[in-house]
């Protein structure tokens, strides 16, 4: 769902792998508000290279790839790929599923862990489409709320599809705050996969475009093991 915290938990995964000294691969696939400015200073990334310049080819290589990576200079285990700020699905020529495929292929041959945080509206959005697809394990993340919940509905019929493949769908309660109680949100949203607690911290952390920031505080403990959780049971990390 829109804002249910996905390029959040994207973030604090990668962070997590790369913390485990795992070489991860986060891509933002986002067009159209591109998360990449948004997580962290801009003094900290090394590089101005985009994800428009490798999808505007007519075939993706992993040195293509490579090329157009962004790193993050206080951590040598992450890489990031990502359009940049002021950049929308307009700046580059359109893509098709093919460059789309083939930038999934070969983001496999850069780093043996690959996130890829992807955009709501995968009926327009051909890399997150395809990302679903070619995905080893999807993590679909819903807000508790009467919107979230409705725009979940409305994406049903697109993802029942079989080549969604539904059994590596995980769905996840995003954001739970302490009042809405767990049985409550699985009459909701039926059987859910992980409960991702909502965290004040983190909240202020995305704020403050600081989302690679350890978590300090006792209140987020739980938004921690939630994390940790996740990578071992989708990463066996």
């Amino acid at each position: 769902s829109p804002s249910s915290g996905k390029t959040t938990v994207a973030v604090k995964l990668a962070d997590y792998l790369s913390r485990k000294r795992k070489n991860v691969l986060l891509i933002f696939a986002d067009m159209t508000a591109p998360p990449l400015p948004c997580i962290c200073a801009p003094s900290d990334l090394e590089g101005e290279k985009s994800l428009g310049s490798i999808l505007a080819a007519t075939h993706v290589t992993e040195n293509l790839i490579k090329k157009n990576c962004i790193f993050h200079r206080k951590n040598d285990y992450l890489t990031m790929v990502g359009m940049l700020k002021g950049e929308n699905v307009f700046t580059y020529p359109p893509y098709e599923q093919t460059q789309a495929t083939e930038l999934i292929e070969q983001a496999r041959e850069v780093a043996p862990f690959v996130i890829i945080d992807c955009g709501s509206v995968i009926a327009s959005d051909i890399l997150s489409a395809v990302a679903l697809m070619e995905a080893d394990t999807v993590l679909r993340l819903v807000n508790c709320d009467l919107k979230s919940i409705s725009y979940l509905s409305s994406q049903l019929p697109l993802l029942r599809d079989n080549k969604w493949d539904a059994d590596k769908q995980l769905k996840i309660a995003s954001n739970v705050k302490q009042q809405e109680a767990s049985t409550h949100i699985e009459q909701i949203l039926g059987n859910v996969a992980f409960q991702i607690p909502h965290s004040k911290e983190v909240e202020i952390q995305g704020l403050e475009g600081n989302l690679f920031a350890e978590l300090g505080l006792k209140e987020s403990r739980a938004f921690r093991k939630e994390i940790e959780k996740i990578s071992r049971e989708v990463f066996g990390v």
